[in-house]
Parts: C-alpha cells; structure tokens; sequence
C-alpha cells in the first residue's frame, strides 16, 4: 500500500492507496482501495475527455487536473484546489541516509504511467527541486524532479516509454 501526504487548500490529509483491480480494457477504468485518514474508501477510476470520472463509494465525480509551476490544481464541482502530494516515506529515508545532499541519488517512478516529456540531458548540471522529466498517470502529469543539487549521470527512460512503480529512471550524482 502506497502512503502520502496530501495538502489540499493548506490543509494536510494522510492517505494510504492500493490498486484494487487491474484496468478493464474496454475503458481503462482502474479500481483503488483508499484509507483517507483512517477511513476505507472504494474508488473506480476512468479517463473521460480529459477528466477523470470517479465513482467514489457509489457517487460519481468529475475531475480535471492540472499541474502548474508551483502545485497541481484540481477542479471538482466548480470549486478548484491547490494540491501536493508527497510520499513521506521517501522524504524520511532520504533525511536520514542524507542521499538528498550527498551521493548518488536513484529518481523513481512513484506510480505506474507513461514518460510524456524529458526535461534535462545526461551530463546537465541540476539544481534541487529542478524538473527532469515528466509522467502522465490517469490523466495527470507528474514532474519528476531532483532532491539534489548534482549532474545528471543516468537516463534510464526515454520520451513514449511506460514506466512501472518504483522502477528507476534517472540518477544524479
């Protein structure tokens, strides 16, 4: 079961996901058991025109994405909210192995999807926080950037590859 931290409008939410059921091939939909702060919650999930469509403990939603420079935007009901999702596992271990600063450091995948974009070269000089490439999962794209300040040493995807949860793609040394 992947955990996250989810800051939604200031406000953080602990969230525990699994996938459920493999995507249906008929219209993709995926099914995830979700723990929002301790609560069981079942999501069907499945891209509608650029949205994604939800059926969340039998009530459906629509929901449309965006990512900005600074946080991803969700718009649902009318209402848009500012969002950011961290995976407080990997912030932990790389505190206390002090990768983050020191090293070489392994970028993976935190989900299954499709590499979109590649933003930075092999042998690129990368700034924490900068953006090395980009992966579209359900209708949204995640930047993926780096922890460190470093060289990008490794690429080990290219534009158009799908990835798989937790498999490498990129190194910083």
């Amino acid at each position: 079961m992947n955990r996250y931290e989810i800051n939604v409008d200031g406000k953080t939410y602990n969230v525990e996901v699994e996938r459920a059921a493999a995507p249906l091939p008929s219209n993709g939909e995926a099914v995830f058991q979700v723990r929002l702060e301790g609560r069981e919650i079942q999501v069907s999930c499945f891209p509608l025109n650029g949205a994604l469509s939800l059926i969340v403990n039998g009530k459906s939603f629509e929901v449309r994405c965006e990512r900005t420079a600074d946080a991803l935007q969700v718009a649902l009901r009318g209402a848009i909210f500012e969002c950011a999702v961290s995976d407080p596992h990997s912030l932990r271990t790389r505190k206390k192995t002090g990768l983050a600063d020191s090293g070489e450091q392994k970028l993976t995948a935190s989900m299954p999807g499709k590499v979109v974009r590649i933003i930075a070269a092999v042998g690129d000089q990368i700034k924490a926080g900068q953006g090395i490439l980009v992966i579209e999962a359900m209708k949204m794209q995640n930047e993926v950037r780096s922890p460190k300040d470093g060289q990008l040493k490794k690429l080990l995807v290219r534009q158009g590859a799908n990835v798989l949860a937790g498999e490498v793609l990129a190194i910083i040394e």
